[in-house]
């Protein structure tokens, strides 16, 4: 009797253990934001923008009247004749720090002012500056970043800031701190070099800008490299349209502007609602 064929089970080989891939750990880039025409880390533009402020403090109108070819004295003007401070008005002027909104507002009866700066050198050369004149009253001097304001909320009826959001790292944050520390019905106004709307004359702003400031601010001032960066900063400035849907985007209502000779500076008006 033929026994069937049995075939052995072979018994399974064992598993090799499978290496199990390194993974190469990926670096998160780090978040860059313009400094004039540079990009440089986020968390350092302040610290830039600080020491080139610190560097023009005591010459602050001097570079205003360049910048301006001169004629920032009448934009102030029209900027504080927009506002029309009221006895009893308290108000919050952001990046101000050599006083000249601040002094405005209490000479035309606004009610008590607070400026508020980042930069602790601009906000002594407003303080000398208010001595200087008498101004001792219903004034305050405060060091803070517009970011991140030092003020309770709805505590002021108005927020100005002049020559100052564009050097801001984050424009949107700084406008809603602005809503923020109003008060209902309270008012936001932005004094700011802004983008030529004219023919021709735009060609020429850029020209005298580009060519003619950071010469003047080396001969002037012994600094090239600010003048440059203040420069460029108007440039990188979101145009008049853009900067206003930025506001209206923190929360503020009725937004409108106003262009002042041809759009080389332009008034943003708002409501906290």
């Amino acid at each position: 009797m033929i026994k069937p064929n049995r075939q052995r089970k072979r018994k399974p080989a064992p598993e090799t253990p499978r290496e199990t891939p390194t993974e190469t750990p990926t670096e998160t880039p780090a978040q860059t934001t313009h400094f004039g025409y540079s990009d440089v880390p986020v968390d350092e533009k302040a610290s830039l923008v600080h020491d080139v402020f610190a560097d023009v403090a005591e010459n602050y109108d001097l570079m205003n009247d360049l910048m301006s070819m001169g004629i920032h004295r009448w934009w102030k003007s029209a900027f504080m004749n927009r506002l029309n401070p009221q006895p009893g008005m308290r108000l919050l002027d952001v990046g101000g720090g050599t006083g000249d909104i601040a002094f405005a507002f209490l000479a035309r009866g606004g009610g008590a002012a607070t400026v508020c700066d980042i930069n602790a050198e601009m906000l002594e050369v407003g303080r000398r500056r208010a001595i200087d004149r008498g101004i001792l009253d219903n004034l305050d001097w405060t060091c803070g970043n517009a970011e991140n304001l030092p003020v309770s909320d709805a505590s002021v009826e108005a927020y100005t800031t002049a020559f100052c959001i564009r050097n801001v790292t984050d424009i949107p944050a700084a406008l809603r701190e602005a809503r923020r520390v109003l008060k209902p019905g309270g008012r936001f106004m932005c004094l700011e070099f802004s983008h030529v709307v004219l023919p021709v004359f735009d060609k020429l702003y850029d020209a005298y800008s580009f060519n003619v400031l950071p010469a003047l601010g080396q001969l002037i001032a012994g600094n090239r490299e600010a003048y440059q960066y203040l420069a460029e900063s108007i440039r990188k400035f979101p145009t008049q349209d853009r900067f206003a849907d930025m506001i209206a985007d923190a929360g503020l209502g009725h937004v409108t502007y106003h262009n002042l000779s041809g759009g080389i500076a332009a008034i943003h008006s708002a409501w906290r609602i």
